[in-house]
């Protein structure tokens, strides 16, 4: 075990790098573009490369894992989000939104390649029979990318009105090629690489635990980024009055609440390697989690306070989702098989990038036409549909994790 968690830590250190990175490069073009006067809609319509290059990558980044080992492709993950920043760094004038939706295609399939990579190597450290270890460590690792990626949001809005967009995106990508340098000689375990070549027909997952879960994971990020994504950031910038660095701060705020509940999931659904949360608790917790939006557009609607209304709805949101989205990861680790793991997970985290993609547009889209309450009202209804979904899932005590 000593070099599996030596392996282990160097994963989640680049998990961590990459995640800083993506966490201020997203509240970066949110603001700057915001701040030109984009729309909404145009402004959710730049990461809409990123998150369709996501549903692509996970397919075809889970077959080359399965092919090539999982080292090789979380350092190509690492190169292609450097690439990505520097393709940001040019003069203001060729910052067109062909161009930055380019770049954001090269940031979706780095960071989907680099999460596969580190979601799947987690699978191959642990022994089978561990299976509270293998949940802890998929907290752990999830719940500090989150933490991370809220520090990054916070780091983008004060970058932004410190260096400037241009000197931020040329800092972050200094900082991660020297992480990329260090990968290439610290990550040395060809992990993941299936001992049977697979086909390339074979990224479509036959399994059905593993397809009810990824339908399920789609509603449920959809039902986060609907009014996360770009409806919340403008709408405290516009309504509320917040300046970059405030709104910046509070999104990096539940983020970073919101990694700390992932890291406790398994005290909180109750965990050991003899007892793992199964179908029940991931219908349970979904459906308590679909009452927080509704309970939100609702008391927009009844003219409560908008401020403690939304923030408090928000923070009680972060909470309940933390402990569904990993719960998720969890299972999905899990179910996946042992040997060619990453066609599994990459087959799962298609979904994700799907859900993400679903909620990006309509975020831009519902909240240039319908504003906040409607976002809220439709994260209700898919996350409503994520739990509906989680109970097609079989009995966790009735599948051995190398059988499904």
């Amino acid at each position: 075990m000593r070099a599996a968690i030596r392996q282990y830590l160097v994963i989640t250190g680049n998990y961590w790098a990459f995640t800083l990175t993506d966490g201020a490069l997203r509240m970066l073009v949110v603001l700057h573009f915001h701040q030109l006067g984009y729309s909404p809609l145009e402004i959710a319509l730049l990461f809409i490369f990123y998150e369709f290059f996501g549903v692509v990558t996970n397919l075809v980044g889970g077959y080359l894992g399965a092919r090539l080992g999982l080292n090789l492709t979380m350092n190509i993950g690492l190169f292609l989000q450097i690439v990505a920043l520097a393709m940001l760094a040019v003069p203001a004038a060729m910052l067109t939104v062909p161009w930055v939706m380019a770049a954001q295609a090269m940031s979706g399939i780095a960071k989907d390649l680099n999460k596969m990579s580190a979601k799947s190597g987690i699978k191959l450290l642990v022994p089978d029979e561990q299976q509270g270890t293998l949940y802890k460590w998929v907290a752990i690792l999830t719940g500090s990318k989150n933490t991370l990626k809220g520090v990054g949001f916070f780091l983008g809005g004060v970058l932004l009105m410190t260096a400037g967009f241009t000197g931020a995106v040329i800092i972050m990508a200094v900082a991660l090629g020297l992480v990329w340098l260090a990968s290439l000689f610290l990550l040395k375990q060809e992990l993941g690489k299936s001992t049977a070549k697979p086909r390339f027909r074979e990224i479509l997952s036959k399994s059905r635990a593993i397809n009810v879960l990824s339908a399920a994971r789609m509603f449920l990020f959809g039902a986060r980024d609907v009014w996360f994504v770009v409806a919340l950031p403008v709408y405290l910038n516009t309504v509320f009055g917040w300046d970059h660095r405030q709104v910046g701060g509070f999104m990096a705020s539940w983020i970073i609440g919101y990694g700390f509940i992932q890291t406790l999931a398994p005290k909180i659904t109750g965990s050991s390697n003899t007892h793992t949360p199964g179908r029940g608790p991931a219908v349970a917790w979904a459906a308590a989690l679909a009452l927080i939006p509704a309970a939100i557009a609702s008391g927009l609607t009844a003219d409560l306070p908008p401020q403690p209304v939304i923030i408090g709805g928000l923070l009680l949101f972060g909470v309940l989702f933390a402990v569904n989205s990993s719960l998720h990861s969890y299972l999905i680790v899990s179910f996946a098989r042992g040997d060619g793991v990453s066609l599994d997970v990459g087959f799962y985290y298609m979904s994700n990038a799907a859900g993400r993609l679903l909620g990006t547009v309509l975020s831009g889209w519902v909240y240039q036409n319908h504003g906040l309450e409607a976002c809220l009202w439709i994260s209700a209804a898919l996350v409503a549909t994520a739990a509906a979904l989680a109970a097609g899932l079989p009995q966790k005590q009735a599948i051995r994790p190398q059988q499904a």
